[in-house]
């Protein structure tokens, strides 16, 4: 019997520009190409989800709904995904589940083929009624494990998860390797173990920031795994997927090697040069080279290159080795949660106020919104002291329940106030005025709002979701701090404990 061919997902229209070029690019810079992508036989195409959504609306001033829409018709054949970051949507706090099933059936409605699911603890059941939706549209649900280290993340741990996501209904696993820190043979390990525990396709996503993103995928690829992810240069390796063409000459000669047209993707790979350099106020070297600092601290090489930046904005960059030496800890002490969005923010801006302050002198609101078990289950088990500590602060006991189970349904509020502004009241514009109600109102009234329109954010050279320092403040209770991600500011407090 011959070997089925591995096949490959495109990522550049979304986590390679998303990776290296601060999500900037534009949909008139997608479209030109999106026919040439759709030629090329894909497995899917990566166009939405993630921080598109943000970055259209804050910086490039496009409808992300609109974006879709023209994707999907510029390029109809090859499936379109998005990332969903379950209950979270794609923002950085929890909605009700009537939002989320909003948002999924709009989504869905737009032309979306695939949804990549996940959750950053892990819980599952932030992610059922997503698949749950997602399922009742006729689309294909894809439940992503987000992969890191620790003692409680063993290949058993993984496997146990991808058998739940098979349970609820998934059509696919991802694993979702978000820091570049999978090694090869552990590659070979796990796709292999879920090839023989979970009958569904096998995806695997990483990242090249450490350098090791090709050769996992080649042991992924030895190992059975169904589908790999790349982008297109010079959208590509650093801190985005391995390259496309390199892929193919690293598989040339093997069994499993699938037969993508050279010479067109040198002609999308010449194109995208020009559209790298159209976005250089957003790209950096720092973010195109391998960075072993990934490995020491297991965290997104975008977080540490933010950090090098903002700690010097903040006159810290003398402590950059210490505040990044302290995310380990702070993880540990969370319950090794993985670092992904939003827990990558909530470690590091943690690590700095502990630098800052004092180890645990000055805890941030989404910390102790974890301890507290508002994001979801932690993957292990909390810090005894800072458990106590935080009990002690705030006398409330952790919640046992899944966090949405708390929220009361908004979808009737989100139309009231849309009419009473003037605005449209679909699904469309009901999700995106709940997760970012200004720029919103901002694109539907831009002639209203051009008065009190802020002005353009400065260039931000980061992958998704960076974190910037707080501004400096003397510790203190209730002290208020200001946190930027994915360059939106947030105002969040911090408590003093004793």
């Amino acid at each position: 019997m011959p070997v089925k061919p591995v096949a490959f997902n495109q990522t550049v229209l979304r986590d390679g520009h998303q990776s290296l070029a601060a999500t900037r690019m534009t949909t008139a810079q997608m479209l030109p190409v999106a026919p040439l992508l759709d030629e090329m036989g894909f497995h899917g195409l990566e166009t939405w989800g993630g921080a598109t959504i943000d970055a259209c609306l804050r910086f490039l001033h496009e409808n992300p709904f609109d974006r879709l829409r023209a994707l999907k018709k510029a390029a109809p054949k090859t499936p379109q995904i998005m990332l969903l970051r379950g209950q979270n949507i794609v923002q950085y706090t929890s909605f009700p589940d009537d939002v989320v099933e909003a948002f999924v059936r709009a989504n869905a409605a737009a032309g979306q083929d695939v949804f990549r699911i996940f959750d950053a603890l892990n819980d599952t059941r932030n992610l059922r009624t997503a698949i749950k939706t997602v399922l009742a549209c006729g689309k294909h649900a894809r439940g992503e494990i987000c992969y890191t280290t620790s003692p409680v993340h063993t290949t058993a741990a993984f496997v146990k998860m991808g058998i739940e996501l098979e349970a609820m209904g998934c059509q696919s696993i991802g694993i979702k390797d978000m820091a570049g820190i999978m090694k090869p043979q552990v590659a070979r390990e796990l796709v292999t173990a879920l090839k023989q525990r979970v009958g569904l396709p096998l995806i695997l996503h990483t990242h090249d920031t450490a350098g090791l993103g090709a050769s996992t995928y080649l042991a992924a690829v030895d190992a059975g795994v169904d589908v790999i992810e790349t982008s297109i240069t010079p959208f590509a390796n650093g801190t985005s997927q391995p390259d496309t063409l390199r892929m193919l000459a690293l598989l040339d000669g093997h069994p499993r090697c699938p037969d993508y047209d050279v010479e067109k993707l040198k002609e999308l790979a010449n194109y995208f040069k020009g559209v790298y350099a159209e976005l250089s106020q957003f790209t950096s070297p720092a973010n195109e080279r391998v960075d072993a600092d990934t490995l020491a601290y297991q965290v997104p090489g975008g977080m540490l290159s933010n950090f090098r930046n903002q700690l010097k904005e903040q006159n810290m960059a003398d402590q950059f080795d210490a505040v990044v030496a302290e995310i380990p800890h702070v993880r540990k002490a969370l319950g090794y949660i993985p670092l992904v969005t939003p827990t990558s923010q909530i470690v590091g801006s943690q690590s700095m106020l502990n630098i800052k302050f004092g180890r645990w002198k000055n805890i941030s609101q989404p910390a102790i919104d974890i301890v507290l078990g508002k994001y979801g289950k932690t993957p292990g088990p909390i810090d005894e002291e800072l458990l106590a500590r935080i009990l002690k602060q705030t006398g409330k006991e952790p919640m046992t329940d899944r966090p949405a189970d708390i929220l009361e349904p908004r979808m009737p509020k989100l139309r009231e106030e849309l009419k009473a502004k003037g605005l449209p009241t679909d699904d469309e514009a009901c999700v995106l005025h709940a997760m970012f109600p200004n720029e919103f109102a901002a694109l539907a009234q831009p002639a209203a709002s051009a008065a009190t329109k802020p002005p353009p954010a400065a260039p931000v050279v980061q992958p998704a979701a960076p974190v910037t320092p707080p501004t400096a403040m003397p510790p203190g209770p209730a002290t208020r701090l200001r946190l930027t991600i994915d360059g939106r500011a947030h105002d969040i407090s911090v408590e003093e404990l004793t």
